[in-house]
């Protein structure tokens, strides 16, 4: 298929070379094949232009201004229509050619067709089987780190307890004055309490992270 823009190259209009250009160059950036045919130094080209432009798209004195857009001999549009449709992102469409894979027009005529028929496009049951493994994988990791973590948790606590009766032993065997009690209850505590929040934030630290 072969898309053909007729353009004129010596047009007096600003206006027309500014839509002459936005098409050609928007086509280049799709990396679209397409001919330019020049009407301004061609009558057969102007001829075959305004003989099949369709008649209820033709304005009203009859002479189509390019450019005019042909999908081989399938008339597609001017450059409103062309606009629209790369505005509505179906310039594909428009052009009456399929859209690449992963382009932003093939995604949308995936999930038009999914709300029509409520069914995804068919997946390849080898890259499925694949994927489940992958996320099994994954939960049996998830559940190894949460247990490895716990069970380091229950170390440190052991080792606290141990901390906390060797200083309960020193204090014992060194101080006898409520002075000193006073103050090592209250280490005591803001250890507990430190060892309380450390705790808590790794317990609550998301997973996989």
């Amino acid at each position: 298929m072969v898309i053909k823009v007729f353009l004129a190259s010596s047009s007096g209009s600003t206006a027309i070379k500014k839509k002459q250009q936005d098409v050609v160059a928007f086509l280049e950036a799709l990396k679209v094949d397409y001919t330019e045919l020049d009407i301004a130094c061609s009558e057969e080209n102007r001829m075959w232009m305004r003989q099949n432009v369709p008649q209820d798209k033709k304005p009203a004195n009859g002479i189509p201004l390019p450019p005019q857009i042909f999908n081989e001999e399938s008339y597609c549009g001017d450059y409103e229509t062309f606009f629209d449709a790369k505005e509505d992102n179906s310039v594909y469409t428009f052009l009456g050619l399929p859209p690449p894979p992963g382009s932003k027009e093939a995604v949308q005529a995936e999930e038009e067709h999914i709300m029509q028929n409520g069914t995804h496009v068919e997946e390849n049951p080898d890259d499925s089987a694949q994927a489940e493994e992958e996320e099994e994988q994954v939960e049996e990791d998830l559940q190894s780190e949460e247990e490895e973590e716990l069970r380091q948790l229950e170390e440190e606590e052991e080792a606290e307890v141990e901390e906390a009766s060797r200083l309960l032993a020193v204090w014992t065997m060194t101080s006898h004055n409520s002075l000193s009690f006073s103050f090592f209850l209250m280490c005591q505590r803001e250890k507990k309490k430190t060892w309380k929040t450390h705790r808590s934030k790794r317990l609550s630290k998301p997973s996989g992270q």
